[in-house]
């Protein structure tokens, strides 16, 4: 690893190589998973779509293809795109192209959304879906909220610093009753999304946030080095769990504008 720290309330995680940042992502979620089956019997993890998906793909080798109890794994995405399964751009289909369909994760264990609804109808059908986990205990709830709390929620950046389908400006950023909510306007195609809200993506036991290439520096120092933290210039600057741990994975590009930092070459 280049470079290890916390740095307000968080751990910062550089890298030199996607390679080294791959295996690193893959021990941190194997560990995270390992302890949550322990104290609760189950695992439960959103994912987001982009680079992370394959970044997460040393998962698929050994040795976490064996030791990874699959079975006790939970997923969810943090946001979706509102289209086909089967559609380019739907995130599902990325997860399960690349991750889902090569380790033994039992099928009735993927929650994925409706695609054959409007994006309101699949955000308030997905809530309930994750309030149904939620009394069944498959999702702990937050003891400070009445918001789930996931045991991972896994997240990549875009340039302009949107997280989840959180993006800068935007409507969906002031959301705090509902825990999945809808866009029928993102400003990156396709237009109609599903998205966490903020409250349940800071209730999370963790929150990763995954980061690589020299596009992605200047919204990862807004976030990470934020001018004010009250007024956090990127929705990335926002995830901050009240409980739980943040961990952000940057490779050398995307960290390159952050305060302090000296890389040797």
């Amino acid at each position: 690893m280049a470079l290890s720290g916390v740095s307000k309330d968080r751990e910062l995680r550089i890298h030199e190589s996607l390679d080294e940042l791959s295996t690193d992502l893959a021990d941190y979620i194997a560990e995270i998973s390992e302890a949550a089956v322990k104290e609760r019997g189950v695992f439960a993890m959103a994912l987001s779509g982009g680079s992370l998906i394959g970044l997460m793909g040393k998962l698929c080798e050994a040795p976490y293809n064996k030791t990874v109890d699959w079975a006790k794994w939970y997923i969810f995405w943090a946001d979706e795109r509102v289209v086909a399964k089967n559609h380019v751009d739907s995130n599902y289909k990325l997860a399960k192209d690349r991750f889902l369909s090569k380790v033994p994760i039992i099928p009735s264990h993927v929650h994925s959304i409706n695609d054959s609804v409007s994006a309101e109808e699949a955000a308030d059908e997905y809530e309930f879906v994750i309030r149904q986990l939620v009394k069944s205990r498959v999702i702990s709830v937050s003891d400070i909220s009445d918001c789930p709390k996931f045991d991972l929620i896994l997240l990549g950046m875009g340039s302009d610093g949107h997280v989840a389908s959180l993006f800068p400006n935007h409507s969906v950023l002031e959301e705090k009753d509902e825990w999945v909510t809808y866009l029928t306007d993102s400003p990156k195609p396709p237009p109609e999304r599903i998205t966490f809200t903020l409250p349940v993506i800071n209730s999370a036991s963790n929150v990763a946030v995954v980061v690589t290439g020299e596009s992605k520096a200047e919204a990862a120092h807004l976030a990470v080095d934020g001018v004010d933290p009250d007024f956090p210039s990127v929705p990335a600057g926002i995830v901050q769990p009240l409980k739980g741990n943040l961990a952000w994975f940057m490779d050398k590009p995307a960290a390159s504008k952050l305060n302090g930092f000296q890389f040797s070459e």
